[in-house]
């Protein structure tokens, strides 16, 4: 029995949000056919960079208040499977503590989360508590709390410290930890992003960024700071690496 008109329309009728999207491209390309090559990839560029946020934005709403990259990555992973039960662990930068949570629930190590947000530590006690678990208000280069931690965690908190090599010598010092995970957005990740440094755009993640690595800046920052690369893994863009303090 042929399909009636309606059901037809139905089906063949994409989303509405393809339908929105559809003509958004359409835009796009209108204006980028009166533009000059250069001209043209700034506004793509730029729009990229605008859609990035708000994808961002999405995704965290979606995921509930958590942004899906949590699941999708895995990275929690990387982070649990180096960190034994006995060990003490101090997540500089620990966000809205689901790095922190993972580890402890899944090691039993005892953990300490430090960051700079009341907003971030607010959700962290809400939805990220552990018996293990202590959450910390505070600005890691100064507000460091006192004692010796077995590991820290940087997850994705390097890139946003202007003086880097002092920084990771203080933690170091003030820590006396014996091993650092750290996970940290790679420049050499898409070809997009030294065109768009070219191009005179902004090419981070985030404009808080002080910096993104390639494999060499990252070698020559944590070399300078006196920590030696025992593993390292390039996954999503990133680099996942361990680092040991040098003793010579």
């Amino acid at each position: 029995m042929p399909c009636s008109p309606d059901a037809a329309a139905a089906t063949s009728a994409p989303p509405e949000p393809a339908v929105a999207a559809g003509r958004l491209a359409e835009e796009a390309a209108r204006i980028v056919s009166a533009l000059e090559p250069a001209d043209a990839l700034r506004f793509l560029f730029e729009l990229d960079t605008r859609l990035y946020a708000m994808q961002g934005k999405a995704s965290v709403a979606y995921g509930g208040g958590i942004h899906t990259k949590h699941r999708h990555i895995r990275y929690h992973d990387f982070f649990v499977q180096r960190i034994a039960a006995h060990e003490t662990v101090l997540d500089i930068g620990c966000g809205h503590g689901a790095v922190a949570l993972a580890v402890a629930s899944a090691t039993g190590a005892k953990v300490t989360g430090i960051d700079l947000s009341e907003g971030n530590l607010r959700i962290a006690r809400e939805r990220h508590t552990h018996p293990n678990v202590t959450y910390i208000h505070g600005n890691a280069c100064r507000d460091l709390p006192a004692g010796h931690y077995d590991v820290v965690i940087l997850s994705n908190v390097l890139e946003h410290i202007e003086h880097r090599v002092e920084f990771l010598r203080q933690v170091q010092a003030a820590a006396t930890p014996h091993r650092w995970l750290v996970r940290v957005p790679l420049f050499e990740r898409d070809w997009r992003v030294p065109l768009k440094k070219e191009l005179g755009l902004d090419w981070r993640l985030d404009r808080t960024h002080f910096t993104e690595y390639t494999h060499e800046s990252f070698m020559a920052e944590t070399t300078a700071a006196g920590l030696a690369l025992t593993y390292h893994e390039t996954r999503w863009g990133e680099i996942w690496a361990e680092l040991l303090p040098n003793c010579e």
